[in-house]
């Protein structure tokens, strides 16, 4: 299935946005600039793969064997829109660390 140029364009600004926002107010909330950037790669395993995350921890082999199928599987588009939240998140780590630095205490 083919995605169009506006839908990737869209797709990438959209998790760009949406973890930023998400990485700054935890950020904020827990005082720990890097919360969301460590918690994202646990995001994106659950958005690409379908096993349910127990089991992971009963059934690891074919858990595992399963997530990695899904990873190399996944398409030029669906890799750039995986990395753009992770970008969104590593971003709001740095902007916050940045606030903090200039004087600015969030809670």
């Amino acid at each position: 299935m083919q995605m169009s140029i506006v839908v990737l364009i869209i797709s990438i600004v959209l998790f760009f946005v949406l973890f930023f926002g998400i990485g700054f107010i935890l950020n904020m909330l827990l005082r720990m600039s890097w919360v969301m950037a460590i918690v994202y790669p646990i995001v994106a395993i659950l958005i690409v793969d379908k096993v349910r995350f127990l089991d992971y921890f009963t059934n690891s082999k074919s858990a595992f064997h399963e997530l990695g199928s899904k990873l190399t599987a996944l398409g030029t588009a669906d890799i750039l829109i995986l990395i753009s939240g992770l970008v969104g998140a590593i971003a709001a780590g740095i902007t916050i660390k940045q606030l903090r630095k200039s004087g600015y205490q969030m809670f």
